[in-house]
């Protein structure tokens, strides 16, 4: 045992040595593997400090470990959700991570970008929880191959020791893409595009279930699901999300 570790220790190195880390993002030289470079670092809007227990956004005052803030938006129109958090801001680098892991089949992005998420995650996870993700339209899942959103969902609830079940929802039409719509366009968009898998139809009650995708803009996606999961009994809804558009001031 030891031999083969002390092998797999020396291949590991010369590993290294050929194919030394680079930055995810720009491909800089890093000490580690699946890590920014100090200025990709400085250009990713990591969200720290107070944020809306229900969106995640970044609250100017308060507590961090408040769990009873709210953004102004939140407190005027509570999402269906109880709680919620945001890795970072959909800006800058963390745009370029989001649309490379979507469109640029940049898979190997999962990994530090669940990582953050998770860690951003820490005050709302909990030992019970069962993990899905927003589904994709089967049209759009063999366009792109993978489903961004449950690549993270799949390895959040690895490394947390959680249940998972990515097929938990479904998609059953395709959507218009929501890019330039106002939130209630964006609701009337997504109102029926999703649905509970036939399959799973006891797998989510008396659940508390952790819906993860990778941007939350309106919301609107986020709520539908939720919709979904609370009328199939589920106990109780929280969401994860990687980049949070960031709400005018």
């Amino acid at each position: 045992m030891v031999a083969f570790y002390g092998g797999s220790h020396r291949l590991q190195s010369a590993v290294r040595m050929i194919f030394p880390p680079e930055c995810v993002s720009c491909r800089a030289p890093v000490d580690t593997e699946f890590a920014l470079c100090g200025d990709c670092w400085r250009d990713t809007p990591f969200i720290v400090g107070a944020v809306c227990d229900q969106c995640g956004t970044p609250v100017p005052q308060g507590d961090e470990a408040d769990e009873d803030l709210r953004c102004d938006d939140c407190l005027r129109k509570p999402p269906p959700w109880s709680r919620g958090r945001a890795a970072v801001l959909y800006s800058d680098n963390a745009r370029s991570m989001v649309l490379g892991l979507k469109h640029g089949d940049r898979q190997d992005l999962a990994r530090p970008m669940s990582e953050w998420m998770a860690r951003a995650a820490r005050p709302i996870l909990q030992k019970d929880m069962l993990v899905t993700s927003v589904p994709l339209n089967r049209w759009r899942l063999l366009k792109r191959r993978y489903n961004q959103s449950a690549l993270l969902a799949q390895r959040i609830a690895q490394d947390a020791g959680l249940d998972y079940c990515p097929d938990l929802m479904l998609r059953p039409r395709a959507t218009p893409k929501l890019d330039g719509k106002d939130a209630a366009a964006r609701e009337e968009t997504v109102s029926g595009a999703l649905k509970l898998h036939p399959r799973h139809r006891d797998r989510a009650h008396g659940r508390h279930v952790l819906i993860v995708d990778d941007v939350m803009t309106s919301g609107a996606t986020l709520s539908e699901a939720t919709h979904i999961l609370r009328a199939a009994g589920a106990r109780n809804v929280s969401v994860l999300v990687f980049a949070r558009v960031a709400k005018e001031p």
